[in-house]
């Protein structure tokens, strides 16, 4: 539902979209699959897809930008390559990465019987945040059949906080997890979105601000720990047409969002930035030499970048007030920012 409806705290000068989540960019869905035991497994998967249609056939524009690269990430190279993506987007933890692989190259092989024999092979995108603190990360907890759930799941409204690849999270001495937001702008007439989906796993404690206010620095003795390590995933979607140079510079300007929350891109973190635009399309199969696509005029792009900046910003701070209180393996605790505020 957003982090304004549910508690009143507001995040930049920007005017978000229906939801407040990255679904308000017509097509976006997202799912999640959680999965804890009370034994120390506090783990899950989300899945991010760009539209509704099959992805292999009718690729999104993107760009990538790895702000800082401790992170173990599969599809980075060919996106950064290429300039599309071709596959839902997987959100786990790092040791599960590679069961996530194998299960959406499965599911894109059942989508498209010419993936690996008269066409290509085809490039999963999975990306990762460590929640050993909290879970029992060793015991690779994530099968194939979360990953097929989570897609199935996939809607337009979704739960953020603790849930799917959040669940076992740590942000900022805080409980972390999957936040999102969205901002709208008006463009020749007509309304547009761009929204921010994060999974905040970074971060020393005592660090936090909201919209330019420490929060919370009370946090810094009862969490434990020091510097700012850990990892984010930030996704950015539009619906603006946009070139993948564009969508670049979208993706740096998340790291503006980022470092409002507190974060200065610690040596351990993995701080990871993708965005796509569902406004322009790259077909698999083109009998045309060219394709046609529009871009926005550079001269008219300052709003865009701020707004996404404002919403990674906005989207980080609702994973942390969405998230509750979790106790995880071995006993230890991540309190909910909701305690603090």
């Amino acid at each position: 539902m957003g982090l304004e409806k549910a508690s009143g705290l507001t995040v930049g000068r920007g005017t978000p979209g229906p939801r407040n989540l990255i679904s308000d960019v017509p097509g976006v869905t997202v799912g999640h699959v959680t999965i804890q035991d009370g034994a120390g497994v506090n783990t899950g998967v989300t899945a991010v897809l760009p539209h509704g249609g099959n992805l292999f056939r009718d690729k999104v524009l993107a760009a990538s930008v790895v702000i800082n690269g401790f992170g173990k990430t599969i599809g980075l190279v060919q996106v950064e390559e290429l300039g599309t993506i071709e596959t839902p987007i997987l959100l786990t933890n790092t040791l599960s990465v590679g069961t996530a692989a194998t299960a959406l190259v499965k599911y894109m092989l059942a989508q498209n019987a010419d993936i690996g024999r008269t066409t290509g092979t085809v490039n999963p995108l999975v990306c990762e945040c460590n929640d050993g603190f909290l879970n029992d990360i060793r015991g690779l907890h994530v099968r194939e059949e979360h990953i097929f759930q989570a897609i199935a799941a996939a809607g337009p409204d979704f739960a953020e906080g603790a849930v799917g690849a959040g669940t076992g999270m740590s942000c900022l001495g805080f409980k972390g997890g999957v936040g999102s937001a969205s901002r709208t702008a008006a463009l020749e007439g007509r309304t547009y979105t761009v929204g921010a989906l994060v999974l905040s796993n970074f971060g020393g404690p005592g660090r936090l601000m909201i919209d330019g206010r420490q929060v919370g620095r009370e946090v810094q003795g009862r969490a434990g720990g020091s510097g700012d390590k850990g990892s984010i995933i930030m996704l950015l979607a539009t619906d603006i047409p946009l070139s993948e140079r564009q969508l670049k510079r979208l993706c740096r300007r998340a790291g503006a969002g980022l470092a409002r929350t507190g974060s200065y891109y610690g040596s351990g973190s993995g701080d990871i930035a993708i965005a796509f635009t569902t406004a322009n399309r790259v077909p698999h199969d083109s009998p045309r030499a060219f394709v046609e696509m529009q871009m926005m005029s550079d001269d008219h792009i300052d709003p865009v970048l701020a707004l996404s900046a404002e919403a990674v910003e906005e989207a980080i701070v609702s994973s942390l007030y969405h998230a509750g209180t979790t106790t995880g393996l071995d006993g230890r605790i991540r309190r909910s920012l909701r305690e603090f505020l």
